[in-house]
């Protein structure tokens, strides 16, 4: 299959740690991006507020250097492939999101696979069954590579409010557990001020 792979995808492949239908969607999503903004964010220049926490995140942050610690990439938890970038100097945002239905549509078929699936994550899979696994995972990963754009993905430009950049806090003691927190993150517990983890287990003793 690696004769079918970009060099950009194989990048993503050896930051994730091994390819993926999730990946395969991320970067499609990342150069739909690229043609919107052509430049890699080297700071914040680009930011991607994505709707998921799926392997498809880790093309984006290769591809298109929005990343966590850089704090160009904001994660809302919806459960969607939903991933819309904007970039700051430009004063524009495009929203990207999955409208095909990747899973098979055969209910028997689906219950076989996800059964192979667990065998085969759990270590409890036969030489053969691997075999049949990873045939269908590079299947799947090559249509969506192949897919056309607007069979695959609903591109809109939107308006939205721009976030304000990233900003560095200072950190205090947690009262309870000593350790170092965000400022604004703590939380108060009586009189003391703690760190979440901590409140949230006087929380549950309570």
């Amino acid at each position: 299959m690696d004769c079918f792979i970009d060099t950009d995808f194989k990048k993503a492949i050896e930051f994730h740690g091994h390819r993926c239908p999730g990946l395969a969607i991320g970067y499609r999503v990342a150069l739909i991006a690229i043609d919107c903004f052509p430049d890699k964010s080297q700071d914040e220049e680009i930011v991607a507020i994505v709707e998921n926490n799926s392997c498809s995140i880790d093309a984006i942050q290769v591809i298109n250097g929005c990343t966590f610690g850089k704090g160009n990439l904001i994660f809302n938890n919806h459960g969607k492939h939903v991933y819309t970038f904007f970039g700051r100097d430009e004063d524009k945002a495009f929203r990207i999101s999955l409208i095909k239905d990747l899973s098979i549509s055969n209910s028997s078929s689906t219950s076989k696979n996800i059964e192979l699936f667990e065998k085969v994550r759990n270590g409890n899979a036969t030489e053969e069954e691997i075999k049949i696994h990873n045939q269908m995972k590079d299947k799947k990963i090559l249509d969506i590579l192949n897919f056309d754009t607007n069979d695959l993905f609903k591109i809109e430009q939107v308006n939205m409010k721009i976030p304000k950049k990233a900003r560095i806090y200072p950190s205090i003691e947690c009262e309870e557990c000593k350790e170092h927190v965000m400022e604004p993150l703590a939380k108060k517990s009586g009189s003391k001020t703690v760190c979440i983890p901590c409140y949230n287990e006087k929380d549950e003793q309570s």
